[in-house]
């Protein structure tokens, strides 16, 4: 007999509907699941969790500000909880490097200065090199992966060259630019806090 399980995650900010669709999963592993959330982010991070853990999607049903997730156990095994996750790196192998960015402006003092420096800064990332694993952008540093950032070029070519980008949906929707985004994936903190602990070096700015 099989398992439906229907979710309520309106109102709930990330990563609450990420952890309670895991925790339903986990506890029920339900054969199919439908899960309600109210923001755009809520519902990227819900759907990339679901098809991480095996399930086939549908489209997303919208009502008003109401989108439903459904989603049915497929045959693939889960291939991790969260994208973001990776394993580190093998003897020889690149050490992984994360740039944490939760700002649009380096360092305190002159804000124009600031936002100088902030995109100098991003520019010359790709100087790394392959030691560059992921660029993490929260708070104000998400508007350096939207539309008109003066750095989306740069982050849209360390994209192309298998940098992991992950934007804070929370702070994107925050500032009301869910929809401006043009580099990255929208991402929550869980994703975030995974990614960290495979990072073996962490940078903040």
């Amino acid at each position: 007999m099989s398992r439906h399980e229907k979710v309520d995650c309106r109102g709930l900010p990330c990563p609450q509907p990420v952890l309670k669709s895991r925790e339903i999963i986990d506890s029920i592993n339900p054969d199919t699941l439908q899960v309600q959330v109210d923001n755009e982010p809520a519902l990227e991070n819900v759907s990339r969790f679901l098809s991480t853990q095996g399930y086939a999607l549908e489209k997303p049903e919208k009502n008003g500000d109401i989108w439903t997730i459904h989603a049915s156990r497929g045959e693939a095994p889960a291939t991790g909880s969260h994208e973001a996750a990776a394993p580190g790196p093998g003897a020889g192998e690149t050490l992984r490097t994360m740039v944490f960015v939760s700002t649009s402006r380096l360092g305190t003092g002159d804000d124009e200065l600031g936002s100088k420096l902030m995109q100098n800064f991003i520019k010359t990332l790709p100087e790394m090199g392959s030691s560059l694993w992921m660029l993490v952008f929260v708070n104000s540093g998400v508007k350096l992966a939207v539309k008109d950032s003066p750095v989306l070029e740069t982050v849209q070519r360390l994209e192309e060259n298998q940098v992991k980008i992950l934007v804070c949906g929370t702070c994107l929707e925050f500032f009301g630019l869910t929809d401006a985004k043009d580099a990255g994936q929208t991402t929550n903190m869980l994703d975030i806090i995974t990614a960290m602990s495979h990072a073996d070096k962490v940078i903040t700015v």
